[in-house]
């Protein structure tokens, strides 16, 4: 591997000082702090960072400075990246799933007060490790919408008429109970919103104590080319007006856990082209790579623009196919792209908006993995 500095002012003076023979990934710091707080400023309630879509320190820390002081972990890893990257953050362990032992290091250690389950069977081993009477306990029900690109409600959740019962055995147990749901991954229409947001309130009109804390999951999207979403001021206005008419509590709030409309902007990936056979092009990443993510439903492609001998290459386009460098046969990206009709050998492709699941997905099948991170101060 041939390591190389770790600042640059653009893309381009990055190229011009050095030809890298492995992917960089470059992040985009004032472009993420700007983000995080564009969210946070519209958002009608209380941010959590899925870390899970981007965990690397930087990453966080420029989300922290946007604006963002509290983080959905699933993990302890994850808690401990984010205690050690952030003085002041909050961590809240919010997978109804753990390793056992987890929950009690999570509290005793970094003072999480924040923990989920979906099924009774999980209360009790929970109860067990931690202090139930300083902790909140979300029950996760069940929800999905035809509008999200992935449901994320086959493995976690608790039909809508179990979570009632769970709310009250967690009330019962001595810890504040707290209700939370998850519409799905890339969520294409600001209804699946007002969708689950009734279902709760449904739920909420059952109970004869009030809920405090309603946790509303992520899903929020990010356009890419081919895949144009609603801008996020529609799913915050169909929130802030769902939510004010739910029953119970007069200080209710609304908590949010943004993963990709966070961390989008944050990397950009800057690959070389290796070989070129009429209209396909072999690259030096691909689906096993920062890539990854295109196997799911959703988008197919990234913002890309090509680079020769460190300038902006232009000229008439044409479309190609692009493929990674293993020797897998589904190393192929889904979707065609369009670039100068004479990219060659040598030249770079510059890949956008590619911070969210693609340097915490990217493997290192057959031997190709890059560890290359640069930070840009701007993007140009």
């Amino acid at each position: 591997m041939n390591t190389i500095p770790e600042d640059y002012a653009s893309v381009e003076d990055m190229l011009r000082a050095v030809r890298p023979t492995e992917p960089v990934y470059c992040l985009h710091t004032a472009a993420t702090m700007s983000n995080a707080r564009e969210f946070v400023n519209g958002f009608p309630g209380r941010v959590l960072y899925a870390v899970k879509a981007n965990d690397y320190p930087a990453v966080i820390a420029a989300i922290h400075r946007g604006g963002v002081r509290h983080f959905d972990c699933a993990s302890l890893p994850e808690i401990e990246t984010v205690m050690s990257t952030c003085d002041d953050a909050q961590c809240y362990f919010m997978t109804p799933v753990r390793l056992r032992g987890a929950a009690f290091e999570a509290q005793t250690r970094f003072g999480v007060r924040h923990f989920m389950i979906d099924h009774t069977s999980g209360l009790a081993p929970l109860a067990a490790e931690i202090d139930v009477t300083a902790s909140v306990i979300f029950a996760r029900m069940a929800v999905s919408h035809p509008s999200a690109m992935q449901d994320l409600s086959k493995r976690f959740g608790a039909p809508p008429e179990e979570v009632g019962p769970l709310l009250q055995a967690i009330r019962s147990a001595g810890a504040e109970p707290a209700l939370a749901f998850n519409v799905g991954s890339a969520v294409t229409s600001p209804e699946a919103y007002r969708h689950a947001i009734g279902m709760a309130k449904a739920v909420l009109a059952e109970l004869s104590f009030d809920i405090r804390l309603i946790d509303i999951g992520g899903g929020f999207p990010k356009s890419y080319p081919g895949f144009d979403v609603p801008p996020l001021g529609e799913y915050f206005a169909v929130i802030r007006d769902e939510v004010s008419m739910l029953p119970g509590a007069r200080n209710r709030e609304v908590l949010a856990e943004p993963g990709r409309a966070l961390a989008a902007p944050a990397v950009s990936a800057v690959i070389e082209v290796l070989l070129k056979k009429e209209r396909r092009l072999y690259l030096n990443d691909g689906m096993y790579g920062i890539f990854w993510e295109l196997r799911f439903k959703g988008h197919e492609r990234f913002p890309v623009r090509a680079f020769r001998d460190g300038q902006l290459l232009t000229g008439d386009a044409a479309s190609f196919r692009l493929y990674g460098p293993t020797c897998d046969s589904t190393d192929v990206l889904p979707g065609e792209v369009e670039l100068p009709a004479d990219v060659r050998p040598g030249d770079y492709l510059e890949f956008s908006s590619i911070g969210a699941y693609s340097l915490t997905g990217r493997t290192d099948f057959n031997g190709h993995h890059s560890d290359q991170i640069v930070t840009l101060a701007e993007r140009t």
